[in-house]
């Protein structure tokens, strides 16, 4: 069965380079990739393009030359505004790469814009990658350590205890269970209640652990899953669009109708 829980597993095999780099090219508006979070630290420095972030519960605005860092164990998603939206992704495995820094188990600043070093620093590491000479490695690795050491000593926000890293992981692994339930049941009436009960919590606690961690209530959450499926059914044109809103679980048509504009920005017929 296809993995659908919020958990992404990263895995970097290479001990010399406990990196994944990429460059990421998006040709569409609209959410590029779902919310996820993992263990490892996650840079996206944007190239080209305008477009968002939502990173524990907060929209960060980004435009050529912002660089955000999301955070180990933190809930992240990503948007495009427009038909083109570069970024370059850098994932390490800092414990690899800096056992000092992933003992403090420090917070970067999610945000950084208008840093001349650091864009000199990534603009040069983009430009090993895409070039690639003999050493190419040797000398991005050498770039990260000095990215690293500099973001260390001017771009930490906090540091969390063991019990705050411990508490963190748990609330997460208890929403993969949830939004797993969810994905598997969205054409089907869900109650909070329903979901609370799953995780043995009390659904004011349920909801209020919800909106914390997710940014929205249980029920946008799911009304989000069930109109992304309503936007790839209508792309197939297998059937009408209220049969389409009834297949995904939406009862009134008008409110589907509603819901579907105000989340893309135009009505099912022009999807």
């Amino acid at each position: 069965m296809r993995d659908l829980s919020l958990y992404e597993k990263k895995i970097i095999k290479d001990e010399e380079f406990p990196v994944q780099m990429f460059e990421s090219r998006v040709r569409k508006p609209g959410v590029y990739f779902p919310p996820h979070w993992h263990e490892h630290l996650e840079l996206n420095y944007v190239l080209k393009g305008k477009g968002a972030f939502i990173c524990d519960r907060k929209n960060i605005a980004v435009k050529e030359g912002s660089l955000v860092i999301f955070n180990s164990n933190v809930l992240h998603e990503g948007i495009s505004e427009g038909d083109v939206f570069n970024t370059l992704v850098i994932i390490f495995e800092m414990s690899s790469f800096s056992k000092e820094i992933a003992d403090y188990n420090v917070i970067f600043q999610s945000l950084i814009e208008n840093d001349e070093k650091i864009r000199d620093i990534l603009l040069s590491i983009y430009k090993e990658d895409v070039e690639r000479k003999h050493g190419y490695r040797l000398a991005i690795k050498g770039m990260l350590y000095d990215l690293i050491t500099y973001l260390f000593r001017n771009y930490v926000t906090e540091s969390l205890s063991p019990r705050e890293n411990t508490l963190r992981l748990h609330n997460l692994g208890r929403l993969n269970t949830v939004v797993q339930y969810i994905q598997e049941n969205y054409s089907e009436t869900i109650t909070n209640k329903e979901l609370a009960d799953l995780i043995h919590l009390s659904e004011y606690r349920f909801c209020h652990l919800f909106k914390e961690s997710m940014g929205k209530s249980p029920i946008n959450y799911i009304n989000e899953v069930r109109l992304k499926k309503a936007y790839e059914l209508i792309k197939e044109k297998d059937n009408s669009i209220s049969e389409v809103a009834v297949m995904v679980g939406f009862s009134d048509y008008n409110n589907f109708g509603r819901l579907f504009r105000k989340y893309y920005g135009f009505p099912p017929s022009r999807a």
